[in-house]
């Protein structure tokens, strides 16, 4: 099974590999655009089939990974930043709530085509003003969806509490990864 991973995140690629898979990064460029029609807690899947779909055909043994992070608060999700004014608005948004977290996952192969989402709901302490623009001066965290990285100053700091996988909200539900492949493949531990 060659396993091809179509994400530009050094997250997913470190969480991949900590898995123990072996795989080939590749770039998929596609328009990011979700219809309105398109529920917040649709949202991660449907990217994530959308890149899967812009992708060439499989050919037998090729297994595409690809993967999608939204962040969503009062059903308004929230994506990657455009500059630090927006990502200020977000965080400010999330400070001292319980918001969500979609990481939604496509395994794609010749023959079949597997989406599946997960969600954690991550309850933020208040963060001030001084803290928010310390965060993104220092971390820049304009690739990321809502402004904020888990394993990150912001993560340590201010989560109060997390339900649901501490993975799904870095960008990679490993657990689902690992169940699927696992099911296209087994594999020998």
């Amino acid at each position: 099974m060659k396993i091809i991973l179509a994400s530009q995140s050094p997250r997913r690629k470190e969480l991949l590999s900590s898995l123990g898979f072996d795989f080939e990064v590749v770039k998929i460029d596609c328009e990011e655009i979700v219809p309105e029609s398109v529920s917040t807690a649709e949202a991660a899947a449907y990217l994530s089939e959308l890149k899967a779909s812009a992708f060439r055909d499989l050919e037998k043994g090729e297994v595409l990974l690809t993967a999608d992070t939204v962040v969503a608060i009062d059903d308004e999700f929230l994506g990657k930043p455009e500059d630090e004014r927006e990502a200020e608005m977000m965080l400010r948004k999330l400070s001292g709530r319980t918001h969500q977290v979609y990481t939604g996952i496509t395994v794609k192969t010749a023959e079949q085509t597997i989406t599946r989402t997960d969600v954690a709901d991550v309850e933020l302490d208040d963060i001030s003003d001084d803290e928010i623009i310390y965060y993104i001066r220092r971390f820049r965290p304009f690739d990321k969806a809502g402004s904020y990285g888990i394993q990150e100053w912001l993560g340590m700091a201010k989560i109060r509490k997390i339900n649901g996988s501490f993975y799904t909200i870095m960008g990679l539900p490993t657990h689902l990864v690992y169940k699927i492949l696992k099911e296209i493949q087994p594999v020998s531990i």
